[in-house]
């Protein structure tokens, strides 16, 4: 199963009451992302089996827009194992219920999803013997791909936002044909 772990895109700033926080939008920037994000995508030839969001719009707004520019037709599922107070053991059942899926897009929050994507790639030690830690770092519209089978994941490769950019100018092409003034 390859697993896309996306942290939403840009939703500007945090608001102080929790209540008014949650149906906080993505902003500008963060649609463009997104946007740039499915391009990109589309590029790499990558389909998705299925997208699960976190219930929190920003990350509701951020699934939807790179599932449906990535030609994703389903409802993207909402988990509440992906909201901002979910344990990775909620986290790890919800992938046993997505296991019957080839490539699955998820989208959340940090802390979660940087701690799930770490303790995906190191698990936490058995008893008596010393802790692994995995530390990445994931800012709004990261992307990482892991290969889960059993065992730990591996993680195959992580987009920050600034290469996401650099990736999407490199595949645009012009629709005027460049020529020389010499």
């Amino acid at each position: 199963m390859n697993l896309f772990l996306l942290r939403h895109a840009s939703a500007g700033t945090r608001r102080a009451n929790p209540l008014l926080d949650v149906k906080r939008p993505i902003d500008k920037d963060g649609k463009k992302h997104s946007l740039c994000l499915a391009q990109v995508l589309n590029n790499m030839q990558i389909v998705f089996d299925l997208v699960v969001s976190s219930p929190l719009k920003r990350s509701l707004q951020t699934a939807q827009l790179v599932a449906t520019e990535t030609g994703y037709e389903q409802n993207v599922l909402i988990s509440n194992a992906l909201a901002p107070s979910a344990t990775f053991s909620q986290f790890q059942r919800m992938l046993r219920e997505c296991e019957g899926h080839e490539n699955i897009l998820i989208v959340g929050h940090n802390p979660n999803i940087t701690t799930f994507l770490s303790q995906l790639i190191a698990p936490t030690a058995m008893p008596g013997e010393s802790p692994e830690i995995a530390r990445v770092r994931m800012r709004k519209g990261s992307l990482a791909r892991l290969n889960y089978q059993r065992g730990p994941a591996t993680l195959q490769w992580l987009l920050d936002p600034r290469m996401v950019r650099g990736l999407y100018t490199t595949s645009i092409k012009s629709s005027r044909r460049k020529t020389s003034r010499k």
